[in-house]
């Protein structure tokens, strides 16, 4: 086993360190009050989603599940749900944190574990403070069995960071610690700060923090089944990517009759946060660059003055000289320093914004399929409806009685499907309301870290420059 070094906290870990500090919730304003909408009974929505969420798990254990280490062992029991007092209620937290990472084996055959810190006094978990180890293919799988779970109901699911092969295979290619570039450790502390966001957005969710999966995920010891369908040239992959294009092309062709406002408001200021938020990624990405080539350029300057403080023959010039070429490395580095800020505070979250609005926008998308279910399961009760009248008129008793069994069960049909579209509707509304509020404050919070570290970052420069000017008035 090879242990991988992390370098300090960077600019990414203080945010979210205040992040979490303020309980700045992606999907309440608050995590401590979260809670109470979990347990409340009187939600009924709520409730249904956790016991139907349960009953899955149940149906999917096998005789390897048994053991602690294993998948969906975790039952959700309605009757231990009591509703918690006021006072409780504000008390109930969870803290992650994704610390070391480790990697396992040699080879292309090697692959990079994470180590998922948790501390929680949420009744539903069976510790208070777990440690274990997991993959990234494990982060992937977390992620594809709340969706399955949760998104066709509107649910927001937060959305687990991108693959990336060619990073990876860095890693995996990459000798013991010592062969390790600069480069394959970066991948692996940018992944391992996008994991710990990923999964404090998830506990964030009142209703995804207590799901099976999940706690399971956060406690279970051991390795977790391996995740194959996360894998982009696997059976499932494939046949996701398949999914995934039908429903762009669906998304772009279907156009559905908007009957409330709120909704047709809502998507358009999605499309336009989501273009703007494009933008400002592509603006900020190069800053960045442009910082380090600024910063580059510094260190040429350094060198260069350098050599000339060696080469000059007046005493007081050739020590002015050296002085600057030392105040030009330090700048040197405050510049590439600004510029790993620049990267970790605002493009890496402004590119989690941009998949997050997509999560929101998928969201949306389901109940625009909930709706063409509803409008065919319409259709065809007017099929049914008519078919019935044509069996009635022409006296076909042996028919009629079959066509009044189906008109039946296509009522019944439709009413389904109309309370499942009001429904996914009710959740939605509720969804977007408290994500709007914490995008609000992040928003707020990304800004100020950034201005702060920039402040800082311009009063290194200051200091520098005025330690350099005696020296510089001081030549003879």
């Amino acid at each position: 086993m090879t242990t991988m070094n992390t370098p300090p906290l960077n600019g990414t870990d203080k945010l979210l360190r205040s992040e979490n500090e303020n309980d700045d919730d992606l999907f309440k304003s608050a995590i401590d009050t979260t809670t109470n909408s979990v347990v409340n009974m009187a939600d009924d929505d709520h409730m249904e989603e956790i016991i139907s969420s349960n009953n899955t798990s149940k149906k999917e254990l096998t005789m390897n599940n048994v053991s602690e280490t294993l998948e969906d062992k975790l039952s959700f029991n309605e009757n231990s749900s009591a509703e918690p007092s006021n006072d409780e209620a504000r008390d109930q937290f969870i803290e992650i944190s994704v610390t070391e990472a480790n990697k396992i084996g040699e080879g292309m055959s090697s692959y990079v574990t994470y180590k998922v810190e948790t501390k929680t006094n949420i009744g539903l978990f069976r510790r208070k403070s777990m440690s274990v180890h997991r993959r990234f293919s494990d982060f992937l799988g977390l992620h594809d069995k709340l969706t399955d779970k949760y998104l066709r109901s509107g649910r927001i699911i937060p959305p687990a960071p991108e693959k990336s092969v060619f990073g990876t295979t860095k890693v995996k290619i990459s000798g013991s610690q010592a062969d390790q570039s600069s480069s394959s450790t970066e991948f692996v502390e940018k992944r391992r700060s996008s994991l710990e966001r990923y999964l404090r957005r998830t506990a964030a969710h009142s209703i995804l923090r207590v799901d099976p999966d999940f706690r399971d995920f956060l406690e279970a010891d051991g390795e977790l089944p391996k995740a194959t369908n996360t894998s982009a040239l696997s059976g499932a992959g494939v046949k996701r990517f398949f999914n995934k294009f039908g429903e762009t092309v669906n998304k772009i062709t279907y156009k559905m009759d908007e009957s409330e406002p709120w909704f047709d408001e809502k998507t358009n200021l999605l499309e336009n946060i989501d273009v703007q938020l494009r933008k400002l990624h592509g603006s900020v990405e190069f800053l960045v660059l442009n910082r380090k080539e600024l910063s580059i350029a510094t260190s040429q300057f350094a060198k260069a003055a350098a050599v000339l403080s060696n080469r000059e023959e007046h005493t007081g010039l050739s020590r002015a000289m050296a002085q600057l070429a030392d105040v030009e490395e330090k700048i040197e580095s405050v510049h590439n320093d600004q510029a790993n800020s620049d990267f970790s505070i605002l493009c890496e979250l402004i590119k989690d914004y941009i998949a997050l609005i997509g999560a929101v926008k998928d969201a949306f998308h389901e109940r625009v399929k909930s709706y063409q279910h509803w409008q065919h399961s319409q259709m065809m009760l007017k099929k049914k409806r008519e078919l019935k009248d044509r069996m009635e008129a022409t006296g076909r008793s042996d028919k009629f009685e079959t066509a009044s069994q189906e008109v039946i069960e296509w009522e019944a049909k439709v009413s389904r499907c109309e309370e499942e579209f009001q429904k996914v509707s009710k959740v939605i509304k509720i969804e977007y309301e408290q994500f709007e509020k914490t995008r609000i404050k992040d928003f707020k919070l990304i800004v100020t870290s950034y201005l702060e570290a920039l402040a800082q970052h311009q009063l290194q420069v200051m200091k520098h420059w005025q330690a350099f000017l005696p020296e510089a008035k001081a030549i003879n």
